[in-house]
C-alpha cells in the first residue's frame, strides 16, 4: 500500500549562503517547527514504520476451505486482542444446540454484511425466536445459563442460518470456555457438562486442525508484522511573503554597470541618487520524500517564486541577493515564477553510523556550515547571515555527501559536488566538455564537536576549483570572492583568468549558556590562485576574510519565538585587492547590524520583521548608510 501525506526545504536566485538541513527524524519530525534547527534533524534515522495492515476481510474459514466467512453469533465470552485471528471471535453465525442430532438445517441466509453483535440476556429478546420452535429450551439454556449466545443488533437470532462443522467446532469451543470457567459453580450440572464432554469428543479432529489453522495464520501475521514496509512519499511545503522597502542617506557608489555585470572598463562606478521602490514577492518550496526501507529517502524538491529584494537596487556587479536580501526574498529558478527542480538525490545508511548521500542535484547546505541561531527559518535570515560569506561556490551540485557519527558529540562529513544549480543557464556537471572535474567543483570536509547539549563547534576545509567565465571569475558562482575578478588592470587584453582553485577554512560555533540566551558566530578566510588564461600561470593570490557574531534570544515574549541580534563583515579584502574588478569598492570595509524576529502565530503560520543596517556599503567608506527593512510571512502545510 502506498500513502501520500503533505514538506519544505529551501533555494536561493544567486548567491545563496546557507540552506535548510531540514532536518528532524525524516517522517516524525516537522523540520519548520519554531526552533528547529538543522542540528537537531537525524539524517536518516527515525523514519516513520508503516503499519503493517493485514486484510481484516481475510477470515479463518477463508484460509480453511475457501469460501466466504460467514457472520459471527456465538461469543467467546472474551474478545480478542486488537489485529488478533482468535477464532472464537470469528464464531459461526448460527444457532449451536447440545448434541449432533438436533442441529437442523434449511435454506442458508445469503446476506454476508458485516454486523456488529449484541449480547442478549433472554432467549425472548430474539424478535425470530418463538416458544413454539424446537430449539427454544436449547437456545434458552445457553443463553440465560451459561451466557455464550449473542445476537445481532437488530434482536434477531437467524436461526436457520447454515453452518459448516467447523464453524460449529468454532461455536461449540467458544460455548466449552465459557462452561469450564463454571466448572465447580452450581450453574453447570452432571448431565449438562457429560453432553459437552460427549461433543468436545466427536469433535477433536476439527477442533486440533482448527487450532493448527489458527498457529499457522498467527506465525504469518507475525512474520508480516515485522516486515513489511510500504513505499511512503510526503508532500510538505512553505509559502514565504516578503514586503520589503530601504532608504540611503544620500548617493551611494556602486561598481559595474549593474548589479550583474562588470562591463568593458573595470574602473567603472555609477552613482545611485533614487531610492528602491516598495516591492512584495514571494517563494515556495514543495517536497517530496519517499522512503522505501523505512532507513532510506529519495530526495525531491521543487521551487518557484517571484521576489527580489529592495537591497539589490544599491548592490555592486557581483553581489546580487548578498547584503540586507533575507535568504528566501528570491525568485528560486532562472527567471521569476518558473519552477524548478531543486535538490534530487537519494539518501541511505550504510551500517549504524554512516550515512550517505548520492544525486545529480544535492544541497550543500543541508549538510555544511550550519547554526542554531542562523538557521534561515527561525534565525538570522539574510544571505550574508544564515551562512559563511565565502565558504561554498556550489550552492547545490551533482555528487555525494558521507556522514559519519564517530561519537555522540563527534561527528564528521565529507562531500564533493560539481556544480548544478537551479537558478543558473549553465550547469557543468551536465556538460560534456566539462563533466564533474573540468568546471566549477567543491571538495569539502567538516568536523563538528558538540561537548555538551548547548554547544556545538564545527570546523570546515574547502577547496574549490572556480570555472572563468569571459576571463572573469565571480558572481553568485565564485565564493570565496565576493564581486568579479581578472587578471588585473590592463590584463584582460592577453585574455584574463583561467579556472582557479581557492582555499577556504570556517570556524563556526552556537552556544546558550541559558534557556532564554544564546550566542552565535563564524570566521572564514578565503584565498583564491588566480591563473592566467593560455599560459596557466599563477598570477596572484586574492585573500578575503569575514566574521559575524550576534546574540539570541530564545522564546521572547512567547514560546517558539526567537530574536536575534547580529554584527557582521561579509567581504574584508586583506591582499590581492587589484584583481578585483568589482568588489574592492574605495577600500573600505562594510558593516553590518541585522536584527530580525520570528514571531509564531500559530503552529503553521509566522512573522518575520527584520532590519538591515548597512555601512560602508560595497566596500565604499565614502558611501551613507543604508537601512532596510522587511516584513515576511511564513505558511507551512
Amino acid at each position: 500500500m502506498a500513502a501520500i501525506v503533505l514538506v519544505a526545504w529551501a533555494p536561493k536566485a544567486t548567491a545563496e549562503r546557507v540552506e535548510v538541513a531540514l532536518s528532524e527524524p525524516l517522517f516524525e519530525t516537522n523540520w519548520l517547527e519554531t526552533g528547529a534547527t538543522p542540528e537537531d534533524e537525524p539524517e536518516l534515522s527515525g523514519l516513520t514504520s508503516l503499519e503493517s495492515g493485514l486484510d481484516e476481510a481475510a477470515s479463518l474459514d477463508a484460509a480453511v476451505d475457501g469460501q466466504p466467512s460467514p457472520q459471527p453469533v456465538l461469543s467467546l465470552g472474551e474478545s480478542a486482542p486488537e489485529g488478533g485471528t482468535e477464532v472464537a471471535t470469528e464464531a459461526a453465525p448460527a444457532a449451536v444446540a447440545v448434541s449432533l442430532g438436533a442441529l437442523e438445517t434449511s435454506e442458508a441466509n445469503t446476506s454476508t454484511s458485516a454486523l456488529d453483535l449484541g449480547q442478549v440476556s433472554s432467549v425472548t429478546e430474539f424478535s425470530d425466536v418463538l416458544p413454539t420452535d424446537w430449539a427454544f429450551q436449547a437456545l434458552s439454556n445457553l443463553v440465560e445459563r451459561y451466557g455464550c449466545l449473542e445476537g445481532y443488533p437488530n434482536q434477531t437470532f437467524r436461526g436457520t442460518q447454515a453452518l459448516s462443522r467447523y464453524e460449529f467446532a468454532a461455536g461449540l469451543s467458544a460455548c466449552l470456555d465459557v462452561v469450564a470457567s463454571l466448572l465447580g459453580t452450581e450453574q453447570v450440572s452432571a448431565e449438562d457438562f457429560e453432553a459437552l464432554q460427549s461433543l468436545q469428543a466427536e469433535f477433536a479432529v476439527e477442533l486440533d486442525e482448527l487450532a493448527s489453522q489458527v498457529d499457522a495464520l498467527e506465525a504469518a501475521a507475525d512474520e508480516l508484522e515485522a516486515t513489511q514496509f510500504a513505499t511512503q512519499t510526503k508532500l510538505r511545503g512553505v509559502v514565504f511573503s516578503h514586503l520589503g522597502g530601504g532608504f540611503s542617506n544620500g548617493s551611494i557608489q556602486a561598481e559595474g554597470v549593474n548589479v550583474f555585470a562588470v562591463g568593458p572598463d573595470r574602473t567603472l562606478v555609477r552613482t545611485i541618487d533614487e531610492e528602491p521602490s516598495l516591492t512584495f514577492g514571494n517563494l515556495a518550496w514543495i517536497n517530496m520524500d519517499t522512503s522505501f526501507t523505512g532507513e532510506d529517502r529519495l530526495n525531491l524538491q521543487m521551487v518557484f517564486g517571484n521576489g527580489t529584494a529592495p537591497a539589490n537596487f544599491y548592490a555592486s556587479a557581483g553581489l546580487f541577493n548578498t547584503f540586507g536580501t533575507p535568504f528566501t526574498f528570491q525568485s528560486g529558478g532562472l527567471n521569476p515564477n518558473d519552477l524548478a527542480i531543486r535538490e534530487l538525490s537519494y539518501t541511505f545508511p550504510v551500517g549504524d553510523r554512516i550515512t550517505l548521500d548520492i544525486g545529480p542535484r544535492i544541497n550543500w547546505y543541508r549538510y555544511f556550515d550550519n547554526n542554531r541561531y542562523t538557521f534561515l527559518i527561525t534565525g538570522a535570515n539574510s544571505f550574508n547571515s544564515s551562512g559563511g560569506t565565502q565558504v561554498n561556490a556550489v550552492d547545490r551540485g551533482a555528487g555525494a555527501i558521507a556522514v559519519w557519527d564517530v561519537t555522540d558529540w563527534l561527528d564528521l562529513r565529507v562531500g564533493f559536488l560539481a556544480e548544478n544549480t537551479e537558478f543558473l543557464p549553465f550547469n557543468t556537471a551536465a556538460d560534456t566538455t566539462k563533466g564533474l572535474f573540468g568546471g566549477t567543483n567543491t571538495l569539502t570536509a567538516q568536523v563538528g564537536i558538540q561537548p555538551f547539549d548547548s554547544f556545538n563547534l564545527r570546523l570546515l576545509y574547502t577547496r574549490s576549483n572556480l570555472e572563468a567565465r569571459g576571463g572573469l571569475i565571480g558572481g553568485a558562482v565564485s565564493e570565496p570572492i565576493y564581486g568579479f575578478a581578472d587578471d588585473g588592470p590592463g590584463g584582460a587584453a592577453v585574455g584574463g583568468l583561467a579556472n582557479s582553485p581557492a582555499d577556504t577554512f570556517l570556524i563556526n560555533f552556537d552556544w546558550t549558556p541559558t534557556s532564554w540566551l544564546g550566542l552565535f558566530g563564524r570566521y572564514s578566510y578565503g584565498s583564491t590562485h588566480l591563473r592566467q588564461a593560455g599560459t596557466g600561470n599563477k598570477l596572484g593570490d586574492l585573500e578575503a576574510q569575514s566574521f559575524q557574531i550576534g546574540v539570541a534570544f530564545p522564546d521572547l515574549f512567547k514560546e517558539g519565538s526567537l530574536a536575534t541580534v547580529s554584527y557582521l563583515v561579509p567581504f574584508d579584502v586583506t591582499g590581492g585587492g587589484d584583481f578585483l574588478a568589482s568588489g574592492l569598492g574605495d577600500g573600505g570595509t562594510q558593516q553590518e547590524i541585522e536584527v530580525s524576529y520570528r514571531y509564531p502565530l500559530t503552529r503553521n503560520i509566522a512573522i518575520v520583521p527584520s532590519f538591515y543596517w548597512i555601512m560602508n556599503a560595497n566596500n565604499f567608506s565614502s558611501n551613507p548608510d543604508i537601512y532596510l527593512l522587511n516584513l515576511q510571512t511564513q505558511l507551512f502545510f
